[in-house]
């Protein structure tokens, strides 16, 4: 019930002592978020908690987050997504589809159009790491750097999100927080002509804004032939370090690099290497690090030059393979050095070299301490990559192969889509009936479903509804709407437009769907005391929630393109900010056009 009250026995500055607590849980929630390296599921849950320790909220209210019909709905179309990924059917969409632009703005066009239609129905971020391959292609043919391409990417994806209910998280929360108060469901297709809208007006703003787009260097040319800082070396059969272990033959710790990998001579090839690893004769021994410094280490240890120097991103093997990842923005790894921590031997990878915001740096990798979105040049034994929170893998996406099942796949997605818009069935039934028959027609595996459902962005989402039932209770949105009120008068477009503004500036540091579960309550009460369209306020705040442009942290998206980009941080408020006020006018413009807003 809107302005609920729990606790009235005191009242301090006009907001009850429930209502003090809950903003101090949310201050420190968001602090927490921003600067902290705390991951967003343990602080909603934190969160969650201290409502229910403080009795703001009930036990039952405190959970009932993991009972909503959104959050159910998120869980149960990873599932959906699980089997179109792997029938191959974002492969043939770029295979087929794509083509091969001859001018930049054609290819912003040809790039930003697919990618926003796949993400209004498909997770962003696999969207997304997908197409950070095919923009590397493009960049060469069109002789342009990756960065010119990669922010229009990412803003794409989440343009494309707004179109549907089940595009994007914060659509589905508004939604099902507008249902609760008014009783009346909301196709899956409601937002897609404002979304679509919006989406034409981002693309036209990217092309006159494209002088805006900064041309970086990226980490790929730093990487590019691995052989100029590696040094391989032979063991003699005659060599007296063969039966002993690196440890007892200082090969764990030496100046200027470190030991990279023994290559057997039957090619099994040995990395992240063990202390107690033995030497024998015929291995070739990989050493990165300082070239000159390890040319020293062949005369002081009897090795000898390898024949021929098969370390080069060409010429790695199928046992041996490099991967290129990005450090996290709350990953547990910054201000660390990777030789001080277990990350290699836990994750089966070895660190081959460093490069930050496209120069690939001089010192040591292993002696970096490393930053925020910093690239790193990781080799692999061919073994599945590792999934931490720590780093992201540019490469993690597995190609499939093109198959019947990806008509199949697609046609389950399609009917889908047809059954909740036709109102056949409810969302949720029409989502666990397409996530059954993926895995009925073994478009994914069951195994391969449990992997595809993200933890995270389910506790964030559970959280999220948590957060915004309290400060519905308490009373916040109420006074927050009484003071955006008297701030801007009763005129429903400004108000409108200044819920808009707020909300797409504040979701640029935090959760799009806490974002928009706090700021529906308050959209909601201002509707009602001007005596305007609740919808019309409901469905301008999914696209402004979603319009977080103007830093790399806005978005998850944003963090993926800012390693492979060589951005800074600075590039993205360049371009962002005039990005912001251009869609959230749009998005007033187009919004009152379709849902009137004294309708």
């Amino acid at each position: 019930m809107m302005g609920r009250v729990m606790l009235e026995t005191i009242i301090w500055g006009g907001l009850s002592v429930s209502a003090w607590i809950t903003i101090a849980i949310v201050l420190t929630m968001f602090g927490l978020l921003l600067f902290t390296k705390l991951h967003a599921d343990i602080v909603f849950l934190g969160g969650m908690m201290a409502l229910m320790v403080t009795g703001v909220l009930k036990p039952e209210e405190a959970v009932s987050g993991f009972s909503s019909s959104s959050v159910v709905v998120v869980g149960v179309l990873f599932v959906v997504v699980a089997g179109l990924v792997h029938t191959g059917v974002l492969q043939w969409i770029v295979r087929y589809v794509l083509g091969s632009p001859g001018k930049y703005w054609r290819a912003i066009v040809r790039l930003m159009l697919p990618v926003a239609l796949l993400s209004s129905i498909l997770s962003n971020t696999t969207v997304v790491a997908l197409f950070i391959d095919v923009v590397k292609i493009w960049s060469k043919k069109l002789n342009v750097s990756p960065s010119r391409l990669l922010i229009p990417l990412s803003y794409a994806s989440g343009m494309g999100g707004i179109c549907t209910l089940i595009g994007t998280p914060p659509n589905l929360i508004i939604s099902s927080f507008y249902t609760k108060e008014t009783g009346v469901e909301l196709s899956i297709f409601t937002p897609t002509l404002v979304g679509l809208f919006c989406l034409a007006v981002g693309i036209l703003s990217v092309i006159a804004l494209q002088k805006l787009l900064p041309e970086r260097k990226t980490p790929a040319k730093s990487f590019a032939n691995i052989s100029e800082y590696t040094v391989e070396l032979l063991v003699p059969t005659d060599n007296p370090m063969v039966g002993q272990s690196v440890e007892e033959c200082g090969l764990n710790r030496i100046k200027g690099g470190h030991l990279l990998e023994i290559v057997r001579f039957d090619k099994t090839v040995i990395t992240p290497v063990e202390d107690d690893e033995f030497i024998m004769g015929g291995d070739r021994l990989i050493f990165t690090g300082r070239i000159d410094e390890l040319l020293q280490l062949r005369d002081s240890h009897k090795l000898v030059n390898a024949v021929h120097h098969v370390y080069s991103v060409e010429e790695v093997g199928r046992k041996r393979t490099l991967h290129t990842a990005y450090v996290t923005f709350r990953s547990s790894l910054i201000g660390e050095k990777i030789a001080e921590t277990q990350f290699e031997k836990e994750n089966g990878v070895t660190l081959v070299a460093v490069a930050r915001q496209g120069e690939r740096l001089e010192e040591l990798p292993r002696e970096v301490v490393l930053d925020a979105g910093d690239t790193l040049l990781l080799e692999s034994t061919g073994k599945p990559l590792p999934q931490t929170p720590d780093i992201h893998f540019y490469d993690s996406e597995a190609t499939h192969r093109v198959s019947g099942k990806t008509i199949v796949s697609s046609l389950i997605m399609l009917g889908m889509l047809l059954l909740s818009a036709f109102k056949v069935l409810p969302l949720v039934s029409a989502c666990f009936l397409a996530a059954f028959a993926m895995l009925l027609t073994k478009c994914c595996t069951v195994k391969q479903a449990r992997k595809s459902i993200n933890w995270e962005v389910l506790m964030v989402f559970a959280g999220s509804v948590c957060l915004g039932l309290a400060v519905e209770n308490t009373g916040i949105a109420q006074m927050l709407a009484d003071s955006l009120l008297g701030v801007c008068g009763t005129n429903p477009y400004v108000v409108l437009f200044a819920i808009c503004i707020v909300s797409t500036f504040v979701t640029e540091f935090v959760s799009n769907t806490a974002a928009g579960a706090m700021f529906f309550p308050i959209a909601y009460n201002a509707a009602l005391a001007i005596d305007a369209n609740p919808l019309t306020f409901c469905v301008a705040l999914m696209v402004a929630v979603s319009s977080s442009f103007a830093t790399p942290i806005g978005s998850p998206t944003h963090m993926m393109v800012y390693g492979p980009g060589g951005y800074r941080f600075s590039d993205f408020m360049r371009i962002g900010i005039p990005m912001n006020f251009i869609i959230v006018a749009a998005d007033v413009f187009i919004t009152v056009l379709v849902f009137p807003i004294h309708g």
